[in-house]
């Protein structure tokens, strides 16, 4: 499966839209819709979108960003893919793609979430999406806003 355009738009509207670079909430530098900068990406100045170099000192187009983003999604789409042995519904894939995106393939592939869900217990995501709303050993209201939306997602209600 590949996410769906309404799922894109979902992501970008929990991410934001980002032209320029900025400091997500960890403090880390972003740009376009969370595409966190690398190592190499921040001392050169550029990222490569589509093969192409580009320098990001003055912003990138919207174009680019969305650009960026389909590139970005796709060790997300593959993560969910490869690791989600159940059949899913679009908007579950869709949600899933999202949580991953915020919290890292290694997190959710090693996820009881996961488990739970291979197992056939599809009710249950909702509450294992809940559980993923910390930073620092704190609740990140932003984050439980996230959770909401993508059991949001999950459930079809949006």
């Amino acid at each position: 499966m590949e996410m769906s355009d309404h799922g894109r738009e979902l992501l970008s509207q929990w991410e934001g839209f980002k032209l320029q670079v900025y400091k997500d909430a960890a403090g880390l530098p972003t740009i376009g819709v969370g595409h966190l900068l690398t190592g190499s990406e921040k001392s050169s100045g550029s990222i490569v979108i589509n093969g192409e170099s580009v320098d990001y000192s003055g912003g990138i187009s919207k174009e680019q960003v969305l650009d960026l983003l389909a590139q970005d999604l796709g060790r997300f789409v593959s993560a969910v893919n490869e690791n989600v042995t159940v059949s899913l519904e679009q908007n579950q894939f869709d949600a899933l793609v999202s949580f991953s995106f915020n919290v890292g393939v290694g997190a959710f592939t090693s996820s009881t979430l996961l488990k739970i869900l291979n197992g056939g217990s599809y009710d249950q995501v909702p509450g294992e999406l809940m559980k993923w709303v910390k930073a620092g050993g704190q609740t990140v209201q932003g984050l439980v806003a996230r959770r909401q939306h993508e059991i949001d997602l999950w459930n079809g209600a949006v």
